[in-house]
C-alpha cells in the first residue's frame, strides 16, 4: 500500500452497549482501520472524550460508565468525502460497516504532560468484527439433528444479532438423515469453522451484504448492479497480478472392493505427473459423482486481479462485492485487461489517522483531516474463484452410546432388524441416542469387528457406542452383557445365547465342574426344554416339560 496522503472525511462512529447508544462527532476520531473481505470485516478505531466538569468546565465523558461494562458492544462506522475540488461534485455517499467489539483500551490523558495534571482526556480504542466472527467462533455447540437441512441448523443457531438469506436450497435445502455438531473446544473447531468448512466442501459463496450488515450463502456469486466507474484522480496506481496457477490433475478413488472406481480429471496448466488423489470409501454412486463435480469444479483456472491504490476516499462509497469498471480516461489501460472488462471488489483495506494531534482541536467537528491510505482488490466479474478466511476443519467422530431399535416381535424380545433404505438399497441398523431426545439415527448393518462367517446382528435394546461423524455413523462396539448371559466366576464360563429371550432361545455354554470341562446345549421354550450334556464320563440328553 502506497503511503498516506492527506484526505478530509466526514468519520462517524456510534457505540451501543447496554441499551444505550453512544454517538462520537467525527472530529474526535484519532484513527480508523478496516480490512473489508466479500465474507466479512475487522476494524479499529480510535477516539478522544474530554471530560472537564469536575474541573470548572462543560464537557462531559456520558461513555466511560457504560464502556466499562463487561456488556456486548456494537459498533456501527460510516466513512464519508469531503470533496471541493470536482467541477461537477456528486453528492457523497457513505460507506458503512457495522460489527461487534472483540476488545477494548481506555487511557487517561492530562492536559499537559506534567507532573500533577489533571485528567481532562480519555483516548478510546475499540477493535470488532463482524457478529458471525466473534460469537460462532466462540460456539461450540454439541447437538444431533436428524431428519433436518443444513438451513434448519443455522437458523437454529444465529441468534438476535447475526442475520442470514439463502439462495442455495440444492444444498442448503436438502434433509439429511444425520447432522451432528460434535464441536469441541479442545479442538479449535468452533461453529464458525464448521460453516466455512461446509461452505468451501461444497464449493457454495459466503458473503457478508455491507447494506444490510448480513450473511447470504449462495450457490454462486452475485452479478447484479450497475458497474461503478471511479474518477481518475482519485486513484493513484494500477497493478495487474496473476494468481497462482494451478499445475496439478485430480484423481477420485472409490476403494469400495465390490466395484472400485478410478476417474481421472484433467486441466490444460496441469505439469504431467502431479496430481491430487481424493480417496472416498462408499457404495452409493451418487456420493462419488458429487465428489467428482466438485473437485472438477475446483481445477478452474482464476482470471487476473487488479490492485488498486488511491490518493483520496471516493465521493461515492463502495463496499466489497461492488461491481466496476476503470476509468475511462486516456492512460487507464492496463495490459491485458479489456477496456471494457467489469471488475468486483474482493477486498478492501482503509487506514487514517488524525492530521492534528493536539487534544482540544478539532473535538466535535462535523469532519476532519486525515493521513489516508486506501487499496481495493479487483477480481473479473465471472471470477469463479472462491474465497474464505482461514478455518480448522471439525474433528470427527465423537462417540456416545445408543440402544439398538428393532420392531420384530414383543417389546420384551431381543429380536434383530434390518432396516433396508430405500434410496441406496442398503440394510441398515436403526440406533435410538438417549443424550438427543431419543433421536433414531441408522448405522451400516454389517459384521462389524466379527468375521463374516459369523451371523450375531445386534439385538434390540443392546447398548453400544456409536462413532458420529457430521452426517453418518456406525458401531463402534457392544458395551454391555445380554441378559443372562453372564456365567460365575468359579466356573470359568463362557456361553453362546440365541434366540429372543432366555425363555425363548437356546444357549450353548462351557464351564468347570470340579476343574474338569462341561459343554452343555439347552434349548428352552417357555416350560419345554431340551439338554444336551456332556462332562467326564458321561453323555446326558433330557427332552422334558415343567409342570405347573
Amino acid at each position: 500500500m502506497r503511503g498516506p496522503t492527506p484526505d478530509r472525511l466526514v468519520v462517524s462512529l456510534s457505540l451501543s452497549i447496554d441499551g444505550t447508544t453512544h454517538t462520537l462527532p467525527p472530529g474526535n476520531i484519532q484513527s480508523f482501520e478496516l480490512e473489508l473481505h466479500t465474507w466479512g470485516l475487522e476494524g479499529r478505531v480510535e477516539f478522544i472524550l474530554a471530560d472537564t466538569q469536575g474541573h470548572g468546565g462543560r464537557q462531559k465523558d456520558a461513555l466511560l460508565a457504560d464502556f466499562l461494562k463487561p456488556d456486548l458492544a456494537e459498533v456501527m462506522l460510516e466513512l464519508k468525502a469531503v470533496h471541493t475540488d470536482a467541477p461537477k461534485r456528486p453528492t457523497p455517499t457513505s460507506l458503512k460497516v457495522k460489527g461487534l467489539v472483540a476488545d477494548k483500551t481506555l487511557t487517561e490523558l492530562p492536559a499537559t504532560p506534567a507532573a500533577g495534571t489533571p485528567l481532562l482526556h480519555r483516548r478510546y480504542g475499540v477493535r470488532f468484527v463482524d457478529a458471525a466472527r466473534l460469537l460462532w467462533s466462540q460456539h461450540f455447540p454439541c447437538v444431533l439433528y436428524t431428519q433436518k437441512t443444513f438451513q434448519d441448523v443455522l437458523d437454529a443457531h444465529k441468534g438476535e444479532k447475526i442475520s442470514l438469506t439463502y439462495d442455495w436450497d440444492a444444498v442448503l435445502g436438502a434433509t439429511r438423515p444425520q447432522l451432528f455438531l460434535g464441536l469441541d473446544p479442545e479442538a479449535d473447531a468452533s461453529f464458525y469453522d464448521l460453516l466455512l468448512w461446509y461452505v468451501d466442501a461444497h464449493n457454495g459463496v459466503l458473503t457478508y451484504d455491507y447494506e444490510s450488515q448480513g450473511y447470504k450463502l449462495s450457490a454462486a456469486k452475485d452479478t447484479q448492479g450497475t458497474p461503478l466507474e471511479p474518477r481518475a484522480a482519485d486513484v493513484a496506481s494500477l497493478e495487474v497480478v496473476f494468481p497462482e496457477v494451478i499445475r496439478h490433475d485430480v484423481r477420485v478413488l472409490n476403494a469400495i472392493a465390490e466395484d472400485p472406481t478410478t476417474e481421472d480429471l484433467t486441466q490444460t496448466q496441469a505439469v504431467s505427473g502431479i496430481r491430487q488423489d481424493v480417496l472416498l470409501r462408499t457404495p452409493i454412486s451418487d456420493e462419488v459423482q458429487a465428489r467428482v463435480d466438485r473437485e472438477k469444479a475446483r481445477l478452474t483456472a482464476r482470471g487476473l486481479e487488479l490492485v488498486l491504490d488511491w490518493n483520496r476516499f471516493p465521493a461515492l462509497a463502495f463496499a466489497p462485492g461492488t461491481r466496476m469498471k476503470l476509468p475511462s480516461t486516456q492512460g487507464w489501460s492496463a495490459a491485458g485487461v479489456p477496456a471494457d472488462e467489469t471488475f468486483r471488489v474482493r477486498h478492501m483495506s482503509l487506514r487514517g489517522t488524525a492530521m492534528d494531534v493536539q487534544l482540544d482541536s478539532g473535538l466535535d467537528s462535523p469532519d476532519a483531516g486525515f493521513h489516508f491510505q486506501m487499496r481495493t482488490r479487483l477480481e473479473l466479474q465471472d471470477e469463479t474463484f472462491l474465497e474464505l478466511p482461514a478455518y480448522t476443519p471439525p474433528r470427527y467422530p465423537r462417540y456416545v452410546e445408543g440402544t439398538i431399535v428393532s420392531e420384530v416381535g414383543e417389546d420384551a424380545d431381543e429380536t434383530w432388524q434390518a432396516y433396508t433404505d430405500s434410496d441406496t438399497s442398503l440394510d441398515q441398523y436403526k440406533v435410538k441416542i438417549p443424550l438427543w431426545d431419543d433421536q433414531v439415527i441408522t448405522v451400516p448393518f454389517n459384521p462389524n469387528l466379527l468375521p463374516g462367517h459369523y451371523y450375531f446382528p445386534a439385538y434390540k435394546g443392546e447398548r453400544v457406542l456409536v462413532a458420529l461423524d457430521f452426517q453418518q455413523a456406525w458401531l463402534k462396539r457392544f458395551l454391555d452383557w445380554r441378559a443372562g448371559a453372564r456365567m460365575p466366576q468359579d466356573g470359568q464360563g463362557v456361553q453362546l445365547l440365541m434366540g429372543k429371550t432366555t425363555q425363548s432361545g437356546t444357549a450353548m455354554k462351557h464351564f468347570y465342574e470340579d476343574s474338569k470341562p462341561v459343554f452343555q446345549l439347552m434349548r428352552t421354550n417357555d416350560k419345554d426344554t431340551g439338554t444336551l450334556r456332556i462332562k467326564e464320563g458321561s453323555l446326558f440328553i433330557q427332552v422334558k416339560e415343567e409342570e405347573g
